[in-house]
């Protein structure tokens, strides 16, 4: 496992070095997505219409942010369950998005169009909103104000700390991190 520094956009050939288990630290430009935005990026795509921003590697961050205080450019700032995203992303995927940041797991034909499309699926770290805001250096609204915390979002961020969870190749951390548990405490034991 290797740690990376890295410049947006996020080239193919940039997310196709990156392995599960990287730890990467993001600068640059970042835009907030959520399912109500996805919902309506899909309805853009749908009419013909233009997306508030270019996906051709690009990063989205599936972040619905609190109103910052007196002197602050965000509020609290951590990562959304990615799953609600499944059912848009292939399609995002296949317009050249590179990259996500967000929580859980992803479905298998998110996994298929990251291979597809040589992207990247990185985990920020949920309960670390205030600190994750830190590294938040500019914001502002591009997309969708009446959605309030969910309007699309363009960031400048610094040093924003993620790691890879599943990359271009289909190596998922989920998966391999949960079998090397079992195999390591001899099989575990099922919840109830």
């Amino acid at each position: 496992m290797e740690t990376y520094n890295i410049t947006t956009p996020l080239t193919r050939e940039l997310a196709e070095r990156l392995r599960a288990g990287d730890r990467v630290y993001v600068s640059g430009v970042i835009y907030t997505a959520r399912d109500a935005a996805h919902k309506r990026l899909a309805e853009l795509l749908d009419s013909g219409g233009e997306l508030p921003f270019p996906l051709e590697d690009s990063v989205v961050y599936y972040v619905g942010p609190t109103p910052p205080s007196p002197g602050q450019v965000i509020g609290s700032a951590g990562p959304t369950t990615s799953y609600r995203m499944d059912s848009y992303t292939p399609r995002l995927l296949d317009l050249g998005m590179r990259g996500m940041i967000g929580k859980g797991k992803r479905s298998e034909e998110v996994v298929a169009a990251m291979k597809r499309g040589g992207a990247v699926y990185f985990a920020a770290i949920g309960g670390l909103g205030a600190f994750l805001s830190g590294c938040v250096k500019a914001a502002e609204v591009i997309a969708f104000p009446d959605l309030g915390a969910e309007a699309v979002r363009r960031l400048t961020v610094a040093d924003f700390p993620v790691m890879t969870v599943i990359d271009s190749r289909g190596a998922n951390l989920y998966q391999s991190g949960r079998e090397a548990y079992l195999t390591a405490s001899g099989g575990g034991t099922k919840a109830s």
